[in-house]
């Protein structure tokens, strides 16, 4: 239970500069993913850019900056 506190508190904390650009990125590489997987022919690429992409979102956004 402490581990779901201490995720909602991060969660809800200011974000570093940095890694608001560094989230701002990942959602853009997973979005273009996303479009690159709808097409019929769809690249083999694409499964890893949405992974990639979702990950540098969510690990950016657990990051807090502790001089605030």
């Amino acid at each position: 239970m402490e581990v779901l506190k201490s995720l909602k508190n991060r969660w809800n904390a200011p974000t570093p500069l940095f890694w608001k650009k560094v989230q701002s990125v990942g959602i853009a590489i997973g979005g273009i993913g996303a479009v690159l997987i709808a097409p019929p022919f769809g690249l083999a690429i694409a499964p890893y850019m949405v992974a990639v992409g979702s990950v540098a979102g969510v690990l950016s956004q657990l990051t807090i900056d502790e001089q605030r």
